[in-house]
């Protein structure tokens, strides 16, 4: 266990000028040191990193506190000042010890784990960082919003999950697909994305605000006829994944987007009723050969941030509402075949 105000003091990792070929690291993402900043200065109590792994070029000399048994393998490591520590794995938290240090020196006194090895050479830490990372895989975001209780919108997410009627039983909490004969219409990630557009933006305390996810969703469903009848079991989930595109995340996100000016422009339900009635008009077929290029590539959902403002265009041509610049710049290079 090493105190976080020794962490960037004495761990080092490859400068970002030298050549791949000669680096044991990959390049430092700066991009990422502000999240994970932030998060150890607003949880300090709390947070939760894992061990860091370090190579350490110098003589390592280790003390049991006993000569027999168990205390055989329990005891200090001697490490001479003059060596030299190369993270192998972690250098991003490392970063991030360094930067949190700074907006909060008595997380000084913090520990975390190390794990070090006896630096044998740059093909060695090469072969470390390749074998650490080789079988590395990111969890699905559903299981990440499951399990998130940090996050209000985490939490609003699994209640729309588990308690609206739109939602409730047919939502994939785990996964961020759903298989081919899978019973559920929506994905827990897909519902996050799509609550998280509505809201985006809007100061409105957290229990006007789950009132006001719930209130759009169930006026959604009045205009997507198809979900109701998957509830009532008289289409099958699968069927209407296959052949519609609106229980996919590119349809729900967009819907949240929708939803979010129809609440900016207006804070009565009756207003978004009676725009999202015209929404009726939407033909959400696959075959409908309007969603060729912005909700489909090649008749495969697409979920690129283009794809996805040109689906949100044409639901506000349906709903006959004005678009934002940046969507009228999409919809032009659409039109003229750019995109």
């Amino acid at each position: 266990m090493c105190p976080l105000r020794l962490i960037p003091k004495i761990f080092l990792f490859d400068e970002d000028e030298l050549a791949p070929e000669v680096r044991a690291q990959r390049v430092l993402n700066k991009g990422r040191l502000p999240a994970l900043t932030r998060y150890i200065v607003d949880n300090p109590d709390d947070y939760t990193f894992s061990a860091l792994t370090a190579s350490v070029d110098g003589e390592m000399y280790f003390e049991s506190i006993a000569d027999t048994g168990m205390g055989m393998r329990a005891g200090q490591i001697r490490i001479p000042m003059a060596a030299r520590f190369l993270i192998n794995d972690g250098q991003h938290r490392r970063a991030a010890i360094e930067q949190a240090l700074k907006e909060n020196p008595d997380l000084g006194e913090e520990t975390i784990a190390v794990v070090f090895f006896h630096d044998a050479g740059l093909e060695r830490c090469q072969q470390m960082f390749a074998d650490l990372n080789r079988h590395a895989v990111r969890p699905p975001r559903s299981i990440g919003v499951l399990y998130d209780h940090r996050d209000d919108l985490a939490i609003m997410a699994r209640l729309l999950a588990m308690k609206s009627p739109v939602f409730k039983g047919h939502v994939e909490m785990e996964s961020s697909t759903l298989a081919q004969r899978s019973r559920k219409l929506f994905t827990l990630s897909a519902v996050y994305s799509a609550t998280q557009s509505l809201l985006q933006g809007l100061e409105t305390k957290k229990e006007k605000a789950q009132e006001l996810a719930e209130a759009y969703w169930e006026a959604v469903d009045l205009v997507v006829p198809d979900w109701g009848m998957v509830r009532k079991r008289e289409l099958a989930a699968p069927e209407v994944r296959k052949d519609y595109i609106h229980s996919h995340g590119i349809a729900l996100h967009a819907l949240g987007r929708i939803g979010n000016s129809l609440v900016r422009n207006s804070d009565s339900p009756q207003v978004w009723h009676s725009r999202l009635k015209l929404l009726t008009s939407v033909d959400w077929s696959r075959t409908n050969p309007d969603w060729e290029g912005r909700a489909l590539i090649g008749g495969r959902v697409s979920k690129s941030h283009q794809n996805l403002t040109l689906t949100v265009n044409y639901l506000r041509r349906h709903m006959k509402l004005q678009l934002s610049p940046e969507e009228q710049r999409v919809e032009d290079a659409y039109l003229r075949g750019d995109a």
